[in-house]
Formats: structure tokens, sequence, C-alpha cells
């Protein structure tokens, strides 16, 4: 193989325009040492001697896409990350929502789940909710573009520094809603039974299992996963999410991003927060 030779210019630009094929995220040439980490193990188990050889493949094999995706793919997430977002729901778009819809059911999408601990996050919020508030109900589509991800997120079994913090913040979710699982934790079924999973491209149209067919969201997480596109694929992706958004529904952003100026049809909110303006074209 040639990987300790790094990866050749040429190589590289054809590795990048692949992933903005078939991911969408605008990749630069500084990311060279992230591909070569990531895509060699893949190469060495396909037994593949070049990165140009591997390019070769993903052009001529639909059914090694998948995997590249989930090779070029970041995902990094964690339980209640910004805590101000998850005040705002739990205080303020929760108690508000029921306040003005009271009967129907809260439906929320997140967007990019990666391996599941916003989900799990926004569940455990919304159980919360619904044993201090008879009638409440809530459903969650969770979506990623990563197979992979997806697999751990339906899995729901954490270990590592992210289960340390939640064990130190918030001991007592952790008792209601884990189980202890070898070294980690394990998610509760409870909070299964609310949420649905679906592979997804956010520059395509959300195709939603039939649960959530015809059905708009209430409150959709789009977090840190617009700054990884250009302005261009942002708007596309901004587009397909409002499509799914119900009036008025609320938008939130990850914490170094922002759509002012991209001529959304959202209105900004606060920080992270911005509102469907319903009289938006």
């Amino acid at each position: 193989m040639d990987g300790g030779a790094g990866i050749q210019p040429a190589t590289l630009s054809a590795l990048i325009a692949l992933v903005r094929e078939h991911t969408g995220i605008a990749m630069s040439d500084r990311k060279s040492s992230l591909l070569e980490r990531r895509l060699r193990p893949r190469m060495l188990a396909l037994d593949i001697g070049s990165y140009q050889g591997y390019v070769q493949r993903v052009r001529d094999d639909a059914a090694e896409v998948p995997h590249f995706i989930d090779l070029v793919t970041t995902n990094d997430t964690q339980f209640f990350r910004t805590a101000h977002v998850w005040e705002y729901v739990e205080r303020e778009f929760l108690p508000r929502w029921w306040r003005e819809r009271a009967g129907d059911t809260l439906r929320v999408w997140s967007a990019a789940a990666a391996s599941g601990e916003e989900l799990y996050s926004i569940a455990m919020l919304c159980d919360r909710f619904q044993a201090a508030t008879p009638g409440f109900r809530y459903q969650i589509l969770a979506t990623d573009i990563s197979r992979q991800m997806l697999a751990l997120a339906r899995a729901g079994r954490y270990a590592g520094r992210s289960v340390e913090r939640l064990l130190a913040t918030r001991p007592d979710w952790v008792r209601n809603y884990f189980t202890a699982s070898g070294d980690g934790l394990q998610v509760v079924n409870a909070l299964k039974q609310h949420v649905t999973l679906a592979q997804h491209n956010l520059l395509t149209p959300l195709k939603a299992p039939e649960k959530f067919a015809h059905q708009q969201f209430n409150l959709v997480f789009l977090r840190n996963v617009l700054f990884y596109f250009d302005q261009d694929h942002q708007r596309t992706v901004l587009q397909q999410v409002r499509h799914s958004m119900a009036p008025q529904a609320r938008l939130i952003l990850g914490e170094s991003e922002s759509i002012t100026g991209l001529e959304t049809a959202c209105q900004f909110e606060r920080p992270l927060i911005y509102t469907l303006d319903t009289q938006a074209p």
C-alpha cells in the first residue's frame, strides 16, 4: 500500500469531489490527513494498495458508497450539549407548545442524529414533561446519512466520557433512563419506543417512515452540521428542512452556526434558535 506516501494531489481532489458528490460536505485539501486515517483501514480490508485504487472502487461499485459515507462523515455528539439549548426546550418550548397545542402529538426531528446522544436527550426531556403533564404525547424521528451511526443510535449503548459527564451532572436521570451494560449504560426501552430511526441525506427531500407520513415537525434539531456545507448546499439543506416544519416550528442549530444572510424562511428568535416564518413565500 502507498499509504505512507500520503494522498497525491490529483487523488485528493478526486476524493474531495466524491465526498461532495455523495454527502454534500465541502471538504478542503487540509483534510488530507483525516482522509488518510479514515480510509486506510478500509483499504487494507479490501486489499486495495492505493488511494487512487480506492477512488476507482467507489466510482465503480455502488455497494462501496455507503461504506465510504460512513468513513468520511464526522460524528461528534454528546448528551445535553450546550446547556442553554436544553434549558430553553425544557422550560420554555415544551410548556408553551402544550399551552397552545394541548391534545396534539409533539413531533421532533433530530436531523443529524449521529450515534444518538442528542435524540435520547430529547426523549428524556419529553418523558419528564409527560410525567408531569397528563395527555402529553411525543414522537421523535432521528435521521443520519451514516448507517454505522444509525446502528449505534439504535443500540442505545454508551460508555466513556459522555457517560461520565451524564453521571456527574444528571445522576437521577441516569437511574431513570439507563441500565448498566458492561462498562457502560444502556438506554431503557421506554425511551426507545418513542424513537424512529431512518437514513437520510439532508440535501434531499425527507422521505419519512410511515408513522410520520404527511406529518410536519414542531421542533427540529439541525445541530453542528451546516458548517460542513458551502453556502449553496446550506440553502438546499434549509429548504428541504423547511418543507418538513409545521407552522411556527422551532429550528435549533449548533453553537458555532448561523443562518443569518441565507435568505431562509426562519426568523431569528435567540442565539441558535429560529422560528419558521409562516408568512414567507
